[in-house]
């Protein structure tokens, strides 16, 4: 398996372009925090934090959200029909190019 790329926009607009192992059974939020981004993760990628909320800026398609991610993001800040939880959005060779965008934090 090779790695692939995935853009995130950070809070102030800059791109940051990662390669992305799909062999290590990581999620976004997980290779933010592997870059540094400005991504908490606080509940470990259980979707039940929402401080890896991003949005969806590309026509990749994904999963359907689960009820989890769902009723997470009912209750998170800042929420679009484009936003997702980085958390689950596993990495794999079928997101290849992704580009997603760096929610607000919340206050």
């Amino acid at each position: 398996m090779a790695d692939i790329k995935v853009t995130i926009i950070d809070r102030e607009g800059v791109e940051h372009v990662l390669d992305a192992p799909t062999d290590m059974n990581m999620n976004i939020m997980e290779l933010c925090k592997a870059y540094e981004l400005p991504v908490k993760g606080e509940c470990g990628g259980m979707a039940m934090c929402a401080t890896c909320q991003c949005y969806l800026e590309s026509d990749t398609p994904l999963a359907e959200q689960s009820d989890a991610e769902l009723d997470m993001l009912d209750q998170a800040f800042y929420v679009k029909p484009n936003s997702r939880l980085g958390c689950q959005i596993p990495i794999s060779e079928e997101i290849d190019g992704i580009v997603l965008r760096l929610a607000p934090e919340a206050e």
